[in-house]
């Protein structure tokens, strides 16, 4: 039962997500809560484990998510379930993309997309915000600083910021997240 509930879950993930795997974090975080495969702050661990592992963002958190559910077997079927709209779709759009470009009507819908995803990606990003520096996990709990978190936060900002200014260039995000890594280790250990 596990393995069909793990499926479909990740296949309406899939298919009702637009704008990546950022987009996908705001469902797969209330279809893991609904369902009470993980907890707040386990979600916020995968989420972090997810981004800092090789490949797409969506497919790491189903993979992971699957495992912890169900397995090995688990791990595939929460892929497979999250990657088929995908593939199916650009196989779709690949076809007859030419064709409907020329269209105002799919431009005006993608355009009246993108605010949409950007909206689902900031809000979960101030959630996670709220919960990992804030200790919010709900709207009903106060703030709880976490100054541990604060200061990694404050210490990631400072870096990127005095190197965009001296290099006119963005600091690599894999080191701001293997120094945010280190320093979890040191705070939190």
């Amino acid at each position: 039962m596990i393995y069909l509930e793990l499926f479909l879950t990740f296949l309406k993930i899939g298919a009702l997500s637009f704008g990546g795997g950022y987009g996908m974090i705001s469902l797969i975080r209330e279809e893991v809560s609904s369902f009470g495969w993980l907890t707040e702050e386990e979600l916020i661990n995968f989420i972090a484990v997810s981004e800092s592992t090789p490949g797409p963002i969506a497919v790491n958190m189903a993979t992971f998510i699957g495992s912890s559910q169900g397995g090995i077997l688990g791990a595939f079927i929460a892929t497979l379930g999250v990657v088929l709209p995908s593939f199916i779709i650009i196989l779709v759009i690949a076809a007859v993309l030419k064709n409907l470009l020329k269209y105002a009507g799919v431009k005006a819908t993608l355009d009246g997309i993108s605010p949409a995803i950007t909206g689902l990606i900031l809000g979960t990003a101030i959630i996670m915000l709220l919960g990992s520096v804030f200790g919010v996990k709900t709207t009903e709990n106060t703030f709880l600083f976490d100054w541990k978190g604060l200061v990694i936060l404050g210490v990631l900002t400072t870096i990127y910021l005095i190197y965009y200014k001296a290099r006119k260039k963005a600091f690599s995000p894999i080191l701001l997240i293997i120094i945010s890594g280190a320093m979890g280790v040191l705070f939190y250990m």
